[in-house]
C-alpha cells in the first residue's frame, strides 16, 4: 500500500521513471506478501518470524481488505473479511482476538497483553472493507453496524466513545471514557457513507 501510494505521488510530480521502480518493488512485496502471509483457511498469519507463524485470527488483516492498494485479489479479500466477520466483529467494534484463539480473555482486566476486547476503531476500517467488497450492497448492513454506537454517545462522555468494549455480551465499555481515535473513525465512515448515498 505504502509503495503504490508514493509511487502515484511521485508519478504526479512528473518522476515516471521513480513511480516505474517503486510499482515494481510493490509487485514483487505484494506477491511475496500474500505467499508468506495467506494461508491454506484463507485468511492471514498475524506475525512470520522465519519458521515461527501466529495463526491467531486477529484484526489487522482487515487493513488488507480496507486499504487502496492491497496484494490480494478480490477473492482473497472476501474471504479475509469473512473470516474477520465470523470471529471478530462485535456490535462495538472488531475484537483484538478470536474466541476461538487460545488466550482469548474478552474483559478488560488484569495486564494490557490480555487479548479478545473490541476496539471501535478498529470498526472503521472493517466498514470501509466490507464497503470495498459489497459497495451499494453494503450500504444498509454498514448503517447497521453504526446503529451501535447511538446509545453509547448518550452515556458517560456525551457525544464520545469509550476507549474499548468487552468482547462479550453486553460488551460494555471499558478504558477511557472518551476516545478521539474511535470517534474520529465513525465520523469518517460516515463520511465516506455519504459518498454512496448521493
Amino acid at each position: 500500500n505504502a509503495l503504490r501510494f508514493v509511487a502515484d505521488l511521485v508519478r504526479e510530480g512528473g518522476n515516471t521513471v521513480l513511480a516505474d521502480l517503486l510499482d515494481g518493488r510493490a509487485e514483487v512485496t505484494g506477491k511475496s506478501f500474500v505467499e508468506v502471509f495467506r494461508n491454506e483457511y484463507g485468511y492471514l498469519l498475524d506475525y512470520v518470524d522465519g519458521n515461527m507463524m501466529d495463526w491467531s485470527v486477529r484484526p489487522n488483516m482487515i487493513f488488507t481488505v480496507a486499504f487502496d492498494y492491497s496484494p490480494l485479489d478480490r477473492a482473497q479479500k472476501k474471504q479475509v473479511l469473512d473470516i474477520v466477520t465470523r470471529e471478530l466483529l462485535t456490535p462495538k467494534g472488531l475484537r483484538t482476538l478470536s474466541p476461538k484463539s487460545g488466550g482469548y480473555n474478552p474483559n478488560y482486566v488484569g495486564p494490557q497483553i490480555q487479548q479478545g476486547t473490541a476496539w471501535p476503531w478498529l470498526m472503521g476500517f472493517y466498514m470501509e472493507a466490507y464497503l470495498r467488497i459489497y459497495k451499494m450492497s453494503g450500504i444498509s448492513f454498514v448503517e447497521r453496524q453504526l446503529i451501535g454506537f447511538e446509545d453509547e454517545m448518550t452515556s458517560h462522555c456525551i457525544s464520545s466513545l469509550p476507549e474499548l468494549f468487552d468482547g462479550n455480551p453486553p460488551f460494555k465499555g471499558r478504558g477511557a471514557v472518551s476516545f478521539a481515535m474511535n470517534v474520529a473513525e465513525i465520523l469518517r465512515i460516515l463520511k465516506l457513507l455519504s459518498k454512496y448515498n448521493l
